[in-house]
């Protein structure tokens, strides 16, 4: 085929999108549709699978469109046209995935009330997952069978129809179609309760951790990735810090336990425009380690608190400070994420507020090891109802394999100390039962650990540190010692000094209250194990 000179794609012509708002709202009445007959993991995977299905074609459609206007302008004559329009190359040199014709929505839709929708599905996820490399065996295939109303499925294509995901001039299609993504994500892991923590990090404590690790280029690595929030944070970091062409900055590493999450990771980079390496497929991160020889610049996960049932291989050498409980796999996670990281990787980990004090099953003594080793920068007590999933209250640690001035990234000189924050009382109620952080309280945390820090960032703001009673203090390993290498923030940071007390603050320490009384409830959790155990061991 003869060449051509390109021109720019401007992805804000040919078709309007319409509002996020309206996308949403269209799409979550799809979800009703298969709501009564298919449980909550099962319709998931029906309705984002064909919202993935829907944005793929509609933005080969705008592509196709874009370029049938170029060669027209351009003298090609209309008979040559065709050959032009059905080239890949000018489809995936624009960075959208290449459409097989009977993999087109609008071939489905022409189709799919006489040749059985289902069947027509089914082949369209196969045809694209052949023709493009990155979503070989991701798409779900779970349309053509038995159990699956083809009637309901019919009209939730036709409703599916009525959504453009095309460009608008202030955001294109794969942002609108992100945003939707997110939005379905963080509403399937509403319905699914408990079950949902183990796809989705509330979008605010994604934030946080992303904010105060900063990760503008290297190797990111998440070993409970879930539907890949955490990958998805660091690449709007970097757009928003040095524009949308730096994604590629960062290299994606992932692993995701569960089968059918792992494929909502897969679909949810692509929709982005990230290429990352979830491997080529699931599995246990403790039994099966996907990236065994990694080591990371950046490791960022929130893995499920507290887990009971984990493979656990004593000689393992991950345990270097220690042999994890069979009982709970907190410091088994804390413990892999150490192993990953580079000589000079930082952490950020959400786990659970017991993991800050525990002291059973030798939970205590690897905590000690870890901060003797220097690998705790810092901890922060987050407020209650966070998590709509789960109540159990729960902490970041922040960990570092070195906290030296590190040359010449002129970083403050942290060896042997560790900044403690009280967020506890921050947040504001979204609704009646979840908490959120706005922009002015993720500002203030991650602000005060660049202040502490001395980052770049920090230093261009003008910013400095210095303790705040009752809500940051930077303690050497001396006083960590003194409290028992207990690392939960309200030991240390003091009560907040004031002459008078005014009703925001009432509010506040009536907050800070409630989260102690999670903790105390988590603590109490932990008495009665290592009670139980001990019990165990007299009658043994």
């Amino acid at each position: 085929m003869p060449p051509r000179k390109k021109k720019p794609t401007d992805q804000a012509e040919l078709f309007t999108a319409s509002t996020p708002k309206e996308i949403q709202d269209l799409l979550w009445k799809a979800a009703d549709k298969l709501r009564g007959s298919i449980d909550a993991a099962q319709y998931k995977e029906f309705v984002l699978g064909l919202i993935f299905l829907k944005y793929v074609s509609d933005a080969f459609e705008e592509r196709r469109n874009q370029l049938a206007k170029e060669l027209t302008e351009e003298g090609i004559a209309e008979d040559r046209l065709d050959d032009f329009l059905e080239d890949r190359d000018e489809y995936t040199g624009a960075h959208v995935f290449w459409v097989p014709e009977n993999a087109r929505w609008s071939w489905i839709a022409t189709h799919a009330k006489a040749q059985g929708v289902g069947k027509l599905l089914d082949d369209a996820m196969d045809a694209i997952m052949r023709e493009n490399a990155s979503l070989t065996g991701v798409l779900p295939k779970i349309f053509n069978q038995d159990r699956v109303d083809q009637k309901r499925l019919g009209e939730l294509v036709d409703l599916i129809s009525d959504a453009r995901f095309g460009g608008s001039e202030d955001k294109p299609a794969q942002d609108l179609l992100g945003e939707v993504y997110e939005y379905f994500l963080g509403n399937f892991a509403r319905a699914e309760g408990k079950r949902g923590g183990e796809f989705y990090t509330p979008s605010s404590v994604v934030r946080l951790i992303v904010e105060i690790l900063e990760p503008y280029e290297g190797r990111v690595y998440d070993p409970a990735c879930g539907s890949g929030g955490m990958f998805i944070q660091a690449a709007k970091f970097i757009e928003a810090h040095r524009g949308r062409g730096h994604k590629s900055d960062l290299s994606i590493y992932g692993q995701e336990l569960n089968e059918r999450t792992w494929r909502l990771a897969k679909m949810n980079l692509a929709i982005h425009g990230i290429d990352g390496n979830l491997s080529s497929r699931w599995g246990d991160t403790f039994a099966d380690d996907k990236h065994a020889d990694l080591k990371a610049d950046f490791v960022m996960a929130n893995p499920p608190f507290n887990v009971k049932d984990w493979h656990r291989d004593e000689s393992d050498p991950r345990w270097k400070y220690g042999t994890p409980p069979k009982n709970n796999a907190n410091y088994a996670w804390l413990q892999h994420m150490i192993s990953k990281l580079g000589e000079k990787g930082t952490a950020g980990v959400v786990l659970a507020n017991g993991s800050m004090s525990s002291q059973s099953s030798g939970e205590g003594e690897i905590r000690q090891a870890l901060i003797e080793a220097d690998l705790v920068a810092c901890m922060v007590a987050l407020p209650p109802q966070l998590f709509r999933t789960t109540q159990i209250p729960a902490c970041l640690w922040f960990l570092s394999k070195d906290k030296s001035p590190q040359g010449p990234r002129r970083l403050d000189d942290r060896r042997g100390e560790i900044l403690f924050i009280d967020a506890r009382g921050m947040g504001e109620m979204a609704d009646r039962t979840e908490r959120i952080l706005p922009e002015t309280d993720l500002r203030k945390i991650a602000d005060t650990y660049h202040a502490w820090r001395g980052t770049a960032s920090a230093r261009e703001a003008g910013l400095s540190y210095e303790d705040t009673p009752g809500f940051c203090y930077s303690s050497d390993l001396e006083r960590v010692r003194e409290h028992g290498y207990v690392l939960t923030p309200g030991r240390y940071v003091g009560a907040v000094e004031s002459e008078g007390e005014d009703a925001e603050a009432v509010a506040e320490r009536i907050s800070k209250l409630t989260a102690e009384l999670y903790e105390l409830f988590g603590q109490s959790d932990d008495l009665q194990r290592t009670v139980r155990e001990q019990l165990g061991r007299t009658h043994a």
